[in-house]
């Protein structure tokens, strides 16, 4: 269960220094110790690599839906197999576009060292919801907000960017690559839409910490206060008017619901292509991790509080949406692992501890050996 693995990893500043990677608009990727230069890719060049001294990659990859590039953060798997299932492990509400990233805020680097499997970490869609929107806003906190295309990152995770990596690294694209998806916080509700609306694409999926419900008041004002409020946005502008139309197909606030679209997972039961789910959320009581030991908070005790009180406060809310979620599957018979913690705020320690417990169902389901030999 989450809480018995609550203990965290303490890192030292050499290792977050060597993590910390998240990458800005001018083809450079920024680090604490400076900038790495990366080459764009294009509409003729749609997947460039860029090697770090470390040894992973900065994949830059073309989104023909947005004509756009997007850059991504690889880590290769430890057995060099280019053929290896690939993890797509998304971020939160920054889009990797600040430093609350998997690479500086986990250990993700050390941990997927002995595994058997690509890491691929998309930089770039702050308050996107990594969703496909109705209209451009140029007013979001992203670069990627445009007053000309509207932004399409549901069609860049589940079709665009699987495409071009796999077939660029192993050359096979098809339903026998193992491949799971993971994310955070904002991104946890998406992973389980993208799942849902492309049957088969994923074997795994990873939902920590969101708040899956997207049809009903209350989450409603969970977007509202990230992608509104923090992001910029008009939401209109994302999924039309709320709640819109029931119905598949309409992308909708309905159409974008986990829980109204759970249906779609029936299906999936049925004809042998539902995903494993791992889905987690605390429940906003101080665990192991409100701890001025905790290494991200930098022993300040204003950054303790903040997380306790206001990570508190959040995951809270994403507890109520993930046993309405919960509810909602056991009413449909649809089998998902979900781990309620008794204690735990919104914060990178307990996803941290979320991604290593959850990681031998991913990659069992992914088809990757998950141990050290």
């Amino acid at each position: 269960m989450r809480s018995v693995k609550r203990i965290g990893t303490k890192v030292g500043a050499a290792a977050i220094a060597a993590a910390m990677v998240p990458v800005v608009a001018t083809g450079t990727a920024q680090a604490q110790g400076g900038t790495i230069n990366y080459t764009k890719a294009t509409a003729e060049n749609q997947v460039v690599e860029t090697e770090l001294s470390d040894g992973r990659l900065i994949v830059s990859v073309w989104s023909p839906s947005m004509e756009q590039e997007v850059p991504n953060i690889v880590q290769k798997p430890r057995d060099g197999n280019a053929k290896a299932p690939v993890l797509y492990l998304v971020n939160g509400a920054g889009g990797g576009e600040d430093s609350a990233t998997w690479q500086a805020q986990s250990n993700v680097k050390d941990f997927m060292a002995d595994k058997d499997a690509w890491t691929v970490t998309p930089i770039g869609g702050a308050f996107s919801y990594y969703t496909d929107w109705w209209n451009p806003d140029p007013n979001v906190q992203t670069r990627y907000a445009s007053d000309t295309k509207p932004m399409k990152f549901e069609t860049f995770l589940a079709k665009e960017l699987p495409d071009a990596f796999e077939g660029h690294y192993g050359g096979n694209t098809g339903k026998d690559r193992g491949r799971g998806l993971a994310a955070i916080s904002m991104t946890a509700t998406s992973v389980l839409t993208i799942a849902q609306k492309h049957p088969g694409r994923f074997q795994a999926i990873g939902s920590y910490s969101g708040c899956a419900e997207t049809s009903t008041p209350i989450g409603h004002e969970f977007i509202n206060i990230v992608t509104g409020m923090r992001g910029g946005a008009n939401l209109d502008n994302m999924w039309g008017p709320f709640p819109g139309e029931p119905k598949v197909g309409t992308n909708s606030w309905y159409d974008n619901d986990p829980v109204w679209g759970a249906f779609r997972f029936v299906e999936q039961r049925d004809n042998g292509t539902l995903p494993a789910m791992f889905i987690s959320t605390g429940n906003g009581l101080p665990g192991p991790h409100e701890s001025l030991e905790n290494w991200r908070l930098k022993n300040s005790v204003p950054a303790l509080a903040n997380q306790a009180i206001v990570g508190g406060i959040i995951e809270a809310a994403t507890q109520y949406c993930t046993a309405n979620l919960a509810r909602r599957f056991n009413e449909l018979g649809i089998p998902a692992h979900f781990d309620f913690a008794p204690n735990g705020t919104h914060s990178w320690g307990y996803w941290e501890d979320d991604l290593a417990q959850s990681w031998p169902m991913l990659g069992n389901a992914m088809g990757a050996r998950w141990g050290a030999i």
